[in-house]
């Protein structure tokens, strides 16, 4: 899994995902790819119009399937390359939450892994 060999600093494990996203910052819209999701944010591709900066506060609305489900976290754009936006949650709804869990899951193939982190952020919440 290389999102835990490049940050051992990371306290939760990104799971690669390629899906669609919509990202709302200062009243524009911009669509985008999502590239990884984790309990704490998101690595999405670079709209090439976005000229926002990081800390800049945003909603990121990650798209699965035909966008039936949607994971709506509020946050801010943590780090901007020219290729990608690093989003951290700051706050994620209940049905959200619920279905970033099972998407996590599903894609970690380890109930004690996601429980540790569940339990981790839970206490970092506090």
């Amino acid at each position: 899994m290389a999102a835990q060999q490049d940050g051992e600093r990371r306290r939760f494990v990104r799971v690669p995902i390629d899906g669609s996203a919509k990202l709302l910052c200062s009243g524009r819209e911009w669509d985008a790819r999502f590239l990884d999701v984790s309990l704490k944010g998101a690595l999405i591709s670079r709209p090439k119009a976005w000229q926002g900066a990081s800390d800049t506060a945003c909603e990121l609305h990650l798209l699965l399937g035909e966008g039936d489900v949607v994971i709506t976290m509020q946050g801010t754009v943590a780090h901007a390359d020219p290729d990608h936006l690093g989003f951290r949650c700051d706050h994620i709804g209940l049905e959200s939450v619920s279905h970033l869990k099972r998407l996590l899951e599903l894609n970690l193939g380890d109930e004690r892994l996601l429980e540790r982190e569940l339990f981790e952020l839970a206490a970092r919440s506090d």
